[in-house]
């Protein structure tokens, strides 16, 4: 019997929106703060509000996105979404003071909250259900590709071209986001909401309840996963191996790059067991030997044996929440699985930056994150077995 396809046009499109939406987040995170010092004069706290501006729209957007998302034409939302996208990212190229910056990231984030979710829940309803495991496996990979391009391509031009340049490219991207999404129309059962409307509102409209297990597992990865992120750069520094922080990220994209195939594959074929063990077990080694990175061999090794674990982990329990929910749900499970993702990386941030200040980053990766990690694991396995007890 011939194998349902995963490389359709809808696929890719989504997957293409979705990489053009997080190469503009991850370029600007690079280089806006260059903007702010350099051109608009202001200090290291200002560029950082950018930051925080975003967040708090992507935060208080991302449970609403669910509800909007399950109860709209999805594939209409998510060209509104890029429309105002490319708005968004035309408007920097008019910057002239510090509020319109901020004013221009709290949209970005909540447009940004809309369309990642409508493009990550139609991506999901595309997919067939024999390989959908490794369908959102592959989606996963344009977020990692943009998460490591996107710095590196901002900085590059913002250094070499200047910050006007620099917005005209991220209109551009955005352009290409609206392209992606909208060039072929997707079926109506895709679409259009399913399901009877209830009115009024209510909890379960913004939270999918049977998503939990796998919003809670998801965010302990990402909470772990947000001490790399947020503190890599003054942790290289420290250890005198800056100039090697982009190459940690490029080693860790392309591990999960050549092992998404494998792991889509266990996933579809011998169920999420098979990938999510595994996965802890690299992700708790990654950490390991991360914490005791003194070269730049190590330093190497630690991003492959984590990007072998988080590769594995991150796209199994975002399948788990879209598989929880019913189809007419699947907008409201994704918001609620990426809400937990948004607010766990926020505190690792506040949480482990207090930690590294006052006890050092290899005790912050080798126990707090690592904590994280075996905390995840064990929360799995209590959740599994009884999952398998109410089955029996």
């Amino acid at each position: 019997m011939a194998q349902a396809k995963i490389w359709t046009r809808e696929f890719l499109g989504m997957g293409m929106t979705n990489f053009f939406y997080f190469m503009s987040q991850y370029i600007l995170i690079a280089a806006l703060p260059v903007f702010i010092m350099d051109d608009l004069g202001k200090g290291q706290w200002e560029a950082g509000m950018a930051m925080t501006c975003f967040q708090i729209g992507t935060v208080v957007c991302r449970p609403l996105a669910g509800r909007i998302i399950d109860g709209v034409n999805k594939q209409r939302l998510l060209l509104a979404a890029s429309s105002v996208f490319f708005l968004v990212m035309g408007s920097f190229y008019f910057v002239s003071s510090l509020h319109m910056v901020w004013g221009l990231r709290l949209v970005h984030g909540i447009v940004f909250a809309l369309g990642t979710t409508a493009s990550a829940t139609m991506a999901a309803l595309v997919l067939p259900k024999s390989r959908k495991g490794e369908g959102i496996g592959y989606f996963a990979v344009s977020g990692n590709l943009a998460m490591v391009i996107g710095p590196l391509v901002g900085l590059l031009i913002i250094d070499f071209l200047g910050p006007r340049p620099l917005f005209i490219f991220l209109a551009l991207l955005a352009l290409g986001a609206i392209y992606g999404g909208n060039g072929k129309k997707l079926s109506d059962d895709i679409i259009l909401p399913s399901g009877k409307r209830k009115q009024g509102f209510h909890l379960s409209d913004f939270f999918e309840k049977k998503a939990l297990p796998s919003v809670i597992l998801g965010g302990l990865v990402f909470f772990a996963y947000g001490g790399v992120l947020t503190f890599i750069p003054m942790y290289t520094r420290s250890l005198g191996l800056s100039s090697f922080t982009s190459l940690f990220f490029l080693v860790f994209a392309l591990v999960i790059v050549v092992t998404r195939p494998f792991v889509g594959y266990l996933f579809d074929h011998h169920g999420p067991d098979a990938t999510v063990y595994p996965g802890f077990a690299f992700f708790c080694l990654g950490f390991v030997l991360f914490s005791q990175v003194g070269g730049v061999p190590l330093l190497l090794l630690s991003a492959g044996v984590l990007g072998i674990g988080f590769g594995a982990l991150a796209p199994a329990f975002q399948t788990l929440a879209v598989q929880s929910a019913p189809p007419s749900r699947a907008g409201v499970a994704t918001s609620t699985y990426f809400w937990s993702l948004d607010i766990s990386v926020g505190l690792a941030a506040a949480v482990l930056g207090v930690v590294s200040d006052s006890l050092g980053y290899p005790f912050m990766y080798g126990v707090v994150c690592l904590a994280s990690a075996v905390l995840g694991l064990v929360y799995y396995f209590f959740w599994r077995r009884s999952g398998k007890r109410a089955a029996a």
